[in-house]
């Protein structure tokens, strides 16, 4: 078998492999956000609070990290999903869809729209809203991969493998951009110091991935530190993640065994859709209901959510990519008709885990009276989005007729 065969058979195992865990992922996302949404407005409301500001500290000497639980998640255990989503970024790259220029200019088109349109119609409701709403621009302009790809598989192998890839590859785009975005705006009170303490130890990165060091620990430990100074200098914690990920080797330490890379990623993956993400969703999805009514959701700002998720998505992803066909520089994805293209945009809409994590670090303050009612719109939008493009897609895919039955009423005596 010749050097580039074997490792598009082995991206093709470990394509195969991420979409069964991202949408058992989807299944448990959905899970926790209900459990939380139940927890929060029952009797164990005050449990749940209690559970969320649990005090956790981390001392090393005089250098101490101490947070609630809250923050541990949303600061520490999100940098670790941050990690992964740079590790599957840099694999794409070098070895994936990514890799091929051809493959990418369809689905960033649509990302690129699809962060645009819904961030304007945020914008638009929001301008004139007082007490500092319009810092939520950026909420409605991410798509939850884990969810989008669950809804996806649940209409079964009907669903050409190339809708499936195009909307894996544009949501990756997505985290790519949501990430810059927080990065940019998202970021306060820088340290100087902090910034560069994190620069030594990015040098350190760089110097062993240089140097061809295959083992992990060095990386590890290094990359711990940077995730301290990131988080003393301002800039959000889980950029950290992202950043060490870029340096973790690619290359093999010798034939028996898989690229660091690749290991990390099969061995992360796991733990992150079933343990990481859901105890996010557990402590971010916790909305009471008391005092909510429909009539909030015609609030500038949880409508400016839902309206960008349910409307600006698609419409965002749909115009700019007609856009890239229509100039020639893309074409629709093999064995995909318009409608399912249609459909698959409307997935685009489910915002959830990134949505979420913007509205965390938009409205963190508790004095802007934002924290309850922007994840009422991302909760409603989400859904919404998630149920337009499951029926869209169900009309507009032809179901593949069922095998003939078998002659042998019994699969034991096949071969009596």
């Amino acid at each position: 078998m010749s050097n580039n065969t074997a490792p598009a058979k082995n991206f093709g195992q470990q394509l195969t492999r991420f979409l069964h865990t991202e949408t058992a992922a989807g299944m448990m996302l959905v899970i926790a956000a209900i459990l939380a949404m139940i927890v929060k407005n029952s009797p164990l409301s005050d449990l749940y609070a209690s559970f969320l500001a649990i005090e956790g500290e981390v001392r090393i000497g005089t250098l101490a990290v101490e947070k609630a639980l809250f923050l541990w998640v949303n600061d520490g255990l999100m940098a670790v999903f941050f990690f992964l989503i740079g590790l599957e970024l840099k694999r794409e790259v070098l070895h994936g869809h990514l890799a091929d220029r051809r493959q990418i200019v369809l689905p960033a088109a649509g990302a690129i729209g699809g962060v645009a349109v819904p961030a304007g119609i945020y914008i638009a409701l929001n301008i004139n809203n007082p007490e500092g709403a319009i810092v939520g621009w950026a909420i409605p302009t991410a798509t939850d991969i884990a969810f989008a790809l669950g809804v996806l598989a649940l209409l079964g192998p009907s669903i050409p493998p190339a809708l499936r890839v195009f909307l894996m590859t544009l949501a990756i785009i997505d985290d790519l951009v949501a990430i810059i975005i927080i990065g940019l705006f998202y970021t306060s009170g820088l340290s100087f110091v902090s910034l560069t303490s994190a620069t030594v130890f990015l040098l350190i990165l760089l110097t062993l991935n240089r140097c061809k060091v295959t083992a992990l620990t060095p990386y590890i430990l290094a990359g711990i530190a940077l995730w301290v100074c990131v988080l003393k200098s301002g800039v959000h914690a889980t950029l950290a993640g992202v950043l060490v990920a870029l340096f973790i080797p690619s290359i093999k330490a010798d034939d028996d065994v898989e690229p660091p890379l690749d290991s990390l990623i099969a061995d992360l993956h796991p733990w992150i859709a079933f343990a990481i993400l859901p105890l996010f969703a557990f402590v971010n999805a916790g909305v009471s209901f008391d005092g909510l009514n429909i009539g909030k959701l015609f609030d500038p700002v949880p409508l400016g959510i839902a309206l960008g998720l349910l409307v600006g998505k698609p419409v965002g992803v749909l115009f700019f990519c007609t856009l890239a066909i229509a100039s020639k520089t893309a074409r629709l994805p093999a064995n995909v008709n318009w409608g399912q293209f249609v459909g698959v945009a409307c997935l685009c809409g489910v915002g959830f885990t990134m949505s979420l994590f913007i509205g965390g670090l938009a409205f963190a303050e508790e004095g802007t009276g934002y924290a309850r009612i922007e994840r009422l719109g991302m909760l409603i939008g989400s859904l919404s989005s998630a149920l337009l493009g499951y029926l869209i897609l169900r009309l507009s895919t032809p179901q593949k007729p069922a095998p003939p039955p078998s002659p042998f009423p019994n699969p034991d005596h096949t071969n009596a």
